[in-house]
C-alpha cells in the first residue's frame, strides 16, 4: 500500500458539535432554485469496540458537513447487523447520494454497498475496508503501519527493561475486521523474525471477537494461566490492553509486563502514565474525518474524488482508490502530542491520581 492522500480541501470547522443521532438540515432538502441539495449518510459501527466512534468521529464529521453546507445523517448501528442494514435502507430511501460506512463485517458491509450501488449512491469505506465489497473509495490510516509501530514499540519497551527471551502473548482484534488482519500483518512482520532468532518466544495468540474487552479479559486470563511467565503483550488496541492489565493487576504483575495499544484513548494514556502500558498508537481521527468529509462533499456535488493511493481487496481482486493517513507511536514522553493536537484534553486525562503523574510527565 502507498501512503499519503490528496483531496480537494473542504472547509472544516474545528469546533466539536454535541452528539446527535441525525444532524442534517431540516426541510425538503431542496435549495431555493428547487434543485436537490447533496445529502451524505454515515453509518458508524458501535460504541463498544472503541469510544472513538461517538466521542471523535461523529462530532468531527458533523462539523465538517455543517461547514460544507450539506445535509447529512449520522447514525450508529451499535453492533447490530440487522440495524446496520435497516439504517442503510432508510438512508437510501431518504435520498442520500453518498453513503459512508464503517462495516461491522464484510458480509453485511457488502450487502449494503451493493444495494447503494444499484440505487446510484456513491459509496466510501471509512476506516475499515469491506472485503469483496463495491465501495468506490476507501479512507483510513495505513493499518499495516499501525501494526508495525506496535511491534516496534513492544520490542523497544522489552529492550529498555532488559528482558531476556521473554514470552510474548498476542491479543489480536476481531477476526471479522480486516483492519485487525492488517495490524497483525504489521506487528508480526516485526515479531516473527525475533521469534525465529530466539530473541523472543512466541506465546499464546488469539483473536478477540468484536473487539470485546470483557471477552478479551477472559481470553487473557486463560493465556496467563497457561503461560504465567508471559513477559510482553501485543494488544491490538487500548481496550484489549486494559483487559490484560486487569488480569496482570490481579496477579500483582501490572507494570512489569510491557503492553501495547492503539487509539490513544484517555484510559490507554492513563495506563501509560501509570506504567501499566508501554505505548499506544495515535491516529489523528480529525484528519481522517476531514479527509472522508472532503471526498464525500466532492462526490455529493457530482465530482470525481481525487486520491493518490490504492489498497488491494484480495477477496474482490480489485484495487480500491484510497487515502491512507500516517499513524504515530505514543510513549510516556510524547503524550503531550495527543493533547496539543486536541484529541484528548488535559482535564480529561489528568484527573485524580493522574494529576501528579501528568505533572511528572511534563504535560501542560
Amino acid at each position: 500500500m502507498r501512503k499519503g492522500f490528496l483531496f480537494a480541501t473542504a472547509a472544516v470547522s474545528a469546533a466539536l458539535l454535541s452528539t446527535v443521532t441525525a444532524c442534517g438540515s431540516s426541510g425538503s432538502g431542496a435549495d431555493s432554485a428547487g434543485a436537490k441539495k447533496p445529502k451524505i449518510g454515515v453509518i458508524l459501527p458501535d460504541s463498544k469496540s472503541s469510544v472513538r466512534w461517538e466521542t471523535a468521529d461523529r462530532p468531527y464529521l458533523a462539523a465538517a458537513f455543517k461547514a460544507a453546507g450539506v445535509d447529512y445523517d449520522i447514525q450508529n448501528a451499535e453492533g447490530d447487523k440487522q440495524a446496520f442494514q435497516t439504517i442503510a435502507d432508510q438512508m437510501i430511501t431518504n435520498g442520500v447520494n453518498v453513503l459512508i460506512i464503517v462495516n461491522l463485517d464484510s458480509g453485511t458491509g457488502k450487502a449494503v454497498l451493493d444495494k447503494a450501488k444499484t440505487q446510484g449512491v456513491a459509496t466510501i469505506d471509512y476506516d475499515r475496508l469491506t472485503l469483496g465489497g463495491s465501495a468506490q473509495y476507501y479512507v483510513s490510516f495505513d493499518n499495516t503501519q499501525v501494526g508495525k509501530l506496535q511491534g516496534e514499540g513492544l520490542t523497544k519497551c522489552l529492550g529498555e527493561m532488559g528482558a531476556k527471551n521473554p514470552v510474548v502473548a498476542e491479543l489480536n482484534g476481531s477476526p471479522t475486521d480486516n483492519n485487525a488482519t492488517l495490524f497483525a500483518n504489521g506487528y508480526n512482520g516485526v515479531l516473527d523474525p525475533l521469534y525465529a532468532s530466539g530473541e523472543l518466544t512466541k506465546g499464546p495468540n488469539q483473536s478477540v471477537p468484536d473487539w470485546d474487552s470483557a471477552q478479551a479479559q477472559t481470553i487473557f486470563e486463560q493465556m496467563y494461566t497457561s503461560r504465567p511467565n508471559v513477559g510482553g503483550v501485543l494488544a491490538a488496541n487500548d481496550g484489549l490492553a486494559n483487559a490484560a492489565i486487569a488480569v496482570l493487576r490481579k496477579n500483582h504483575r501490572n507494570g512489569q509486563v510491557p503492553i501495547t495499544g492503539q487509539d490513544a484513548t484517555v484510559q490507554g494514556l492513563q495506563n501509560i502514565l501509570a506504567g501499566d502500558q508501554c505505548m499506544t498508537v495515535y491516529k489523528a481521527v480529525k484528519k481522517e474525518a476531514d479527509a472522508v468529509s472532503a471526498l464525500a462533499v466532492e462526490l455529493a456535488g457530482g465530482k470525481k474524488g481525487q486520491t493518490s493511493a490504492t489498497v488491494h481487496d484480495p477477496t474482490g481482486n480489485r484495487d480500491v482508490p484510497a487515502a491512507l493517513l500516517t499513524p504515530q507511536s505514543v510513549f510516556k514522553n510524547n503524550i503531550q502530542d495527543v493533547i496539543t493536537d486536541g484529541f484528548v484534553t488535559k482535564a480529561q486525562l489528568c484527573t485524580g491520581d493522574y494529576d501528579a503523574l501528568c505533572t511528572k510527565a511534563g504535560i501542560k
